[in-house]
């Protein structure tokens, strides 16, 4: 009953399949290889656009680079308040920008909405060089609570964002899931709603250690190549990265495991909402549940050998308190999971 966290299951054998294929033979180093070009050019037919990509080990890496193209040592960076940026990559971002601050623009909310931009903006100082100035907005796709923004709400922040200037980065770790729950198109859940850059993770859908820094807008990857050597995340044998997007992009594979990720999930917060004495924090879109239950539920459950992690309270739904006898759990499935570890995770949870 493995439901620690997407980033723990393997890769897929297609993936593995291409990584072999890959390993035949000699090529340039750096990037400069067949495999790659092939993968940014599958990157540039998936996402329907002419964009500027590089690959790196790390989502940290991705989103800490990425973000350092947007944003001066002295400008900030606007996330959510659960943000993996600001939360679970230490101080990275700051390190790897040189110091831009990261400022949470919500404090209950699931999802940063545009009354959060708009309140954020109507009370920021403008007192150069005395306040700091936004510069970067960052937003994860699928998010901190498990919710999917949908195109439309993209571009309300989008619109808003370039209102003041600011660049529109997505934290896309869960971005197969998020596309795979939504329906619509990468083109349509990234650049056509305004993204300007994306860190497209594929780390956690499939592969072993593959992330894709892409820019839509072209202009922001001006110092990109001296910046991922710097941090040391060229690799000699790029062919590793990129022929990990090939296997794991071509014939639509990577929303396949999606899809079946997402599935799971559904299928497991489906049965938890029949247990009388457990709810949902939020509603399961993609591949994350987080789910209250009473706490000797949550210890007997790992007990019998279910992997989940306990998850913090600052990211429950306003009006939303735990017991002193409950816990908020995140479970977090792949497309590994299986519906016999859904099923047992629930029988044990309902009878001991």
């Amino acid at each position: 009953m493995q439901f620690g966290s997407d980033n723990q299951t393997g890769a897929s054998q297609k993936v593995l399949d291409k990584i072999a294929s890959a390993n035949d033979g000699h090529t340039h180093g750096y990037g400069d290889d067949q495999w790659t070009k092939a993968a940014c050019d599958k990157i540039r037919e998936v996402f329907e656009t002419d964009a500027t990509i590089f690959f790196v080990a790390s989502g940290t890496a991705a989103n800490s680079l990425a973000l350092a193209s947007l944003v001066k040592p002295w400008e900030t960076i606007l996330c959510h308040h659960q943000a993996h940026i600001l939360i679970d990559e230490s101080t990275a971002p700051e390190f790897f920008s040189g110091g831009a601050r990261q400022v949470p623009v919500t404090k209950e909310a699931g999802k940063i909405q545009s009354s959060h931009l708009e309140n954020y903006f109507s009370q920021a100082g403008t007192d150069t060089p005395h306040n700091t100035i936004p510069k970067a907005l960052s937003i994860a796709q699928a998010n901190e609570s498990g919710l999917v923004y949908s195109p439309d709400e993209l571009t309300l922040l989008a619109k808003i964002a370039n209102q003041h200037q600011v660049k529109l980065h997505m934290d896309g770790a869960r971005f197969a899931n998020a596309v795979a729950a939504s329906g619509a198109t990468p083109a349509e859940m990234s650049w056509k709603a305004g993204v300007d850059v994306l860190s497209l993770g594929a780390t956690k859908c499939g592969c072993l250690a593959a992330e894709a820094v892409i820019f839509f807008d072209r202009e922001l990857a001006t110092d990109f190549e001296h910046r991922r050597k710097r941090s040391g995340h060229l690799l000699s044998k790029g062919r590793l990265f990129a022929s990990q997007f090939l296997g794991w992009l071509e014939d639509d594979h990577w929303l396949e495991l999606a899809s079946h990720a997402n599935q799971h999930a559904a299928a497991l917060a489906q049965q938890l909402e029949q247990l009388s004495d457990v709810r949902l924090a939020w509603p399961a879109q993609a591949n994350e549940v987080l789910a209250i239950m009473p706490t000797p539920m949550s210890k007997r459950l790992e007990e019998a050998g279910a992997e989940f992690y306990s998850w913090y309270q600052q990211s429950l739904p306003p009006n939303e308190q735990l017991s002193t006898n409950e816990s908020l759990i995140r479970l977090v499935t792949s497309f590994k999971t299986n519906m016999d570890e859904v099923n047992n995770f629930i029988g044990i949870a309902k009878n001991g």
